[in-house]
């Protein structure tokens, strides 16, 4: 009776801990994720599928790796790859085309477990350029809430307040008391509108496109996309789980949530990784002492993102009705502390501050040449500036 007892406690914290991994993943950043597939030309038929399709794949990769390897190995959709497409313009090909660079991101992640030389190929590129090109990403759409002061202030000021207080509070759940700020700040709207939603619109539901590929959006999105997926998602998510003591199994995981992103795409996915942030909730302290329990707080986040797969149907409508400006606000948010950590790693080499500076303004120029845009761009100038005018001196 007494080890019954004292098990208990053993099985609720990871339990507890998965749950919040799943919670905290999703409302996090869901918006980034709607706003990149609009950007990228989706419906908002076609951006609920493709939320729904990310939630259930990463929710059952979860549960597939956990129950395989019984380490605490979690993953998600790619936050940094949402806030790419929502920086880039609608693709020569429109939507079809996307959804063909983003089966073409599932690929390359696939066979980068395959074959050594294209992970090398990735790991050579500085890291410095590639955060720069995020960070220059991020600043249009970090400067959203602030922007919308101008626009809609009564209603994006307590959600801004709220993330400020959680901030300095509970910096965990800061996004998501901001996500339920705006929700009861779109409640309030609707009430006073008189805006009624129709229950059989708050369902699930899948929608599937043909995909198309087209070498501009193979260039323009599906490498950046990839590029920005292994630096910011997987590499680091291999290095969290590292610091607690357990090894990713790269090759594994890479084949999931390759295949995974190849699969979801033709629904709206864009592509499946690795968690990095979030990963520290399931691997951490957080989830109980005993260190071989912690896969039960993976195995519970899988499940927890099925659960919350049924709710993104009713999530997506009402963020759909929200006032404009709102729910990018959000978003913006949500990204602020990875683009400061962005910021820092692009200029915190000495040597490659005028590469990194380059890199950074190009991918926030919003520039397109022959369809391909920026992202692309900024890395390509980057490494040439990086060649011309950073050449390491030669050893003696």
């Amino acid at each position: 009776m007494h080890s019954a007892t004292t098990a208990r406690p053993g099985i609720a914290e990871p339990v507890l801990a998965g749950i919040v991994t799943a919670l905290v993943g999703f409302t996090s950043s869901f918006a980034v994720v709607l706003a990149g597939l609009r950007a990228t030309g989706a419906t908002p038929e076609q951006a609920a599928s493709g939320l729904l399709a990310l939630t259930a794949v990463v929710g059952l990769g979860i549960v597939l790796l956990a129950l395989r390897y019984r380490i605490p190995v979690t993953l998600s959709w790619s936050t940094p790859g949402a806030a790419l497409l929502a920086g880039a313009a609608i693709p020569e090909g429109g939507w079809p085309a996307a959804v063909g660079a983003f089966a073409a991101t599932g690929v390359l992640i696939a066979l980068t477990g395959v074959v050594p030389a294209l992970g090398r190929l990735v790991a050579s590129i500085p890291r410095h350029l590639a955060q720069a090109m995020l960070a220059g990403v991020l600043l249009p759409l970090c400067l959203a809430p602030f922007q919308s002061l101008g626009t809609i202030p009564l209603l994006v000021l307590p959600v801004i307040l709220v993330w400020l207080a959680a901030s300095a509070v509970t910096p965990r759940w800061a996004v998501p008391l901001a996500l339920a700020a705006a929700l009861a700040v779109i409640g309030v709207q609707f009430a006073l509108n008189g805006t009624v939603i129709a229950a059989g619109t708050l369902a699930p539901s899948l929608s599937v496109t043909v995909p198309v590929l087209e070498p501009a959006a193979v260039i323009g999105i599906a490498l950046p996309l990839y590029v920005v997926t292994m630096a910011s998602q997987n590499l680091p998510g291999v290095a969290v789980l590292s610091s607690f003591g357990y090894r990713a199994p790269w090759r594994s995981s890479l084949a999931v949530t390759g295949v995974g992103t190849a699969v979801v795409a033709p629904f709206g996915g864009h592509a499946v990784n690795l968690a990095a942030l979030s990963a520290a909730l399931a691997a951490g302290d957080g989830a109980g002492p005993d260190r071989d329990r912690r896969w039960i707080a993976a195995l519970t986040a899988g499940i927890a993102y099925l659960v919350l797969a049924g709710a993104s149907g009713a999530l997506v409508v009402i963020v759909g009705a929200a006032p404009a400006g709102l729910v990018e606000a959000v978003a913006g948010l949500a990204l602020i502390s990875t683009m400061a950590a962005a910021v820092t790693a692009s200029f915190s080499d000495p040597g490659g501050r005028m590469s990194g500076a380059v890199t950074f303004l190009l991918a926030a120029s919003g520039l397109s040449i022959l369809g391909i845009g920026g992202a692309f761009w900024a890395l390509v100038g980057g490494l040439l500036v990086r060649s011309a005018l950073e050449r390491r001196p030669a050893r003696p």
